[in-house]
């Protein structure tokens, strides 16, 4: 009877196994695969043409200038979405923390909402925010600005209203980070006369490290593919203040159905993501090294 059920066991886990290598083999490799292989024709599936180019795709992408002006405007909204997600959401996992532990589950809540909250939603939501005449921005604030109607001011529209929607995510994050750390460090400091910016500094910071880091790559790779709210709040526009690598992508691929240079930017995208991915996880590595 036992070596029956070990032999079930066992069947069970190499079914397991089996399963979980065909999914990643349909939707992960496969996919990177068909996306490699596009990159290298020139692709339209409306008219069935897929005629072998080589890296002409390649060599098109990186003269062309509306690529670049994606590029740029990719770092600038990642860069700017990723550092107040993490500022934002550690300040207020250390004020909820320290102020209002009894109230820490009611505010996880409230402030994790708009995170489940789907983007196509927020982004309707954040659109009449933001219209010049009937929105509350310009009201409360008593401003007179054409948010995305603006190429000054479109891209930071879409950036406040993606900051809003996910630093939530980060403040449970940090939070759950912050309710792990040992007290007894934490009493040790204080006996040593360690105020509390030493503490977060020397101590508080250095802890979250883990958290951090895992924050920091999450919000990179969501960042650096975003498009949903690009499309629905200004479609790239005006002009090409808001286009990003993904949406242009999306713009080639669904549009203008150049799959073969949408392949070609899908795959530099990739490479981009892989590179800072590993540069990121070696710099922490080297950092533990040194400490």
């Amino acid at each position: 009877m036992n070596k029956k059920l070990t032999r079930f066991r066992f069947d069970m886990k190499t079914i397991a196994v089996l399963l979980l290598i065909i999914y990643f083999a349909i939707f992960l490799v496969y996919p990177i695969y068909k996306a490699f292989a596009g990159s290298l024709h020139n692709w339209n599936p409306l008219i069935d043409k897929y005629d072998f180019v080589g890296l002409d795709n390649f060599k098109h992408v990186l003269t062309s200038s509306i690529f670049w002006q994606s590029m740029k405007n990719t770092f600038v909204f990642a860069f700017f979405s990723v550092v107040f997600r993490i500022v934002l959401g550690l300040g207020l996992a250390l004020l909820i923390s320290s102020r209002f532990t009894k109230m820490r589950t009611v505010f996880q809540g409230l402030f994790y909402m708009p995170t489940i909250t789907p983007l196509v939603a927020v982004s309707f939501v954040w659109m009449w925010m933001f219209d010049p005449q009937f929105g509350l921005i310009n009201k409360i604030f008593n401003l007179d600005i054409n948010w995305l109607k603006d190429s000054t001011w479109a891209l930071p529209a879409i950036i406040i209203m993606t900051i809003w929607k996910d630093f939530g995510y980060a403040t449970v994050l940090f939070l759950g980070g912050l309710m792990g750390l040992p007290e007894d460090v934490f009493e040790a400091s204080k006996m040593d006369g360690a105020n509390a910016w030493q503490t977060f500094w020397r101590i508080t910071l250095p802890l979250l490290k883990p958290t951090t880091l895992f924050v920091l790559i999450t919000s990179l790779i969501t960042y650096l593919q975003a498009y949903i709210q690009i499309l629905i709040m200004t479609e790239g526009g005006p002009g090409t203040s808001t286009y990003v690598i993904s949406y242009l992508i999306f713009d080639e691929a669904f549009v203008k159905y150049n799959f073969g240079t949408a392949s070609a930017m899908a795959i530099i995208l990739f490479v981009m993501i892989g590179i800072l991915t590993i540069l990121m996880f070696k710099a922490t590595g080297e950092r533990k090294m040194k400490s």
